[in-house]
Order: structure tokens, then C-alpha cells, then sequence
């Protein structure tokens, strides 16, 4: 695994589910299982680097191509369904197996302004 930086204090790097070259600047991407706080989330890394975004994918409002959702916010990453797949299994798995309800309101914030 590689060394990863900038994430929050809280948070844990258990596995690299998905890792693959991005097409537009060559970098190293990775969306890993992480711990955070109680629940288990993916997270995405490019180059090692944290960015933040939705702690698990998020349907395209119009799919293009092979990709039907995306993760992350600055580079947004889009993601085929296989791929979204593989990513709600593992972050639903590990959360079933220690009895952890997942709560995801990111993005919700900005709903009660």
C-alpha cells in the first residue's frame, strides 16, 4: 500500500479496493476502505493524497460512456457499475460484519442553509 497523507485525523487506510491510472494527468488512483470514526467508507487518494468527497459512490444524473456514478469532488472520478459494485460490497460488508450503521450526509450541509 502506499504512504497516504492529508486525511482526516479520525480516519484509517485498511485496503485499496480499486487502483488504476487517470487518463487526463497519468496520477495514481486509489479508493480505499477506510475507517473513519465508527463506520468503514471509501475514500479516495490520488497519488497518495486524500480528497474528500461522498463516503461511498453516487449515481451519474445522466451516465456517459462506461461510467454510471462518480466519487470525489476536485478530481470528481466517474466509476462503472462494476466498480460502484465492488465498492458497496466491501464498505456494506465490513460495516454488516461489526454491526455498524453507516451514516452518509455528506453533501447534506448544504440542504439546511
Amino acid at each position: 500500500m502506499s504512504e497516504y497523507t492529508e486525511m482526516p485525523d479520525d480516519m484509517e487506510v485498511q485496503e485499496v479496493i480499486i487502483e488504476r491510472v487517470l487518463q487526463n494527468t497519468g496520477s495514481l488512483l486509489e479508493i480505499c476502505l477506510v475507517k473513519h470514526g465508527r463506520q468503514y467508507e471509501a475514500a479516495i487518494f490520488v497519488e497518495g493524497k486524500y480528497k474528500p468527497g461522498p463516503p461511498l459512490p453516487r449515481p451519474l444524473e445522466s451516465p456517459s460512456g462506461s461510467f454510471s456514478h462518480w466519487m470525489g469532488v476536485r478530481p470528481k472520478v466517474g466509476l462503472s457499475q462494476e466498480e460502484a459494485d465492488q465498492i458497496f460490497y466491501e464498505v456494506n460488508g465490513l460495516n454488516a460484519l461489526h454491526r455498524i450503521q453507516m451514516k452518509d450526509d455528506w453533501g447534506h450541509l448544504l440542504d439546511t442553509v
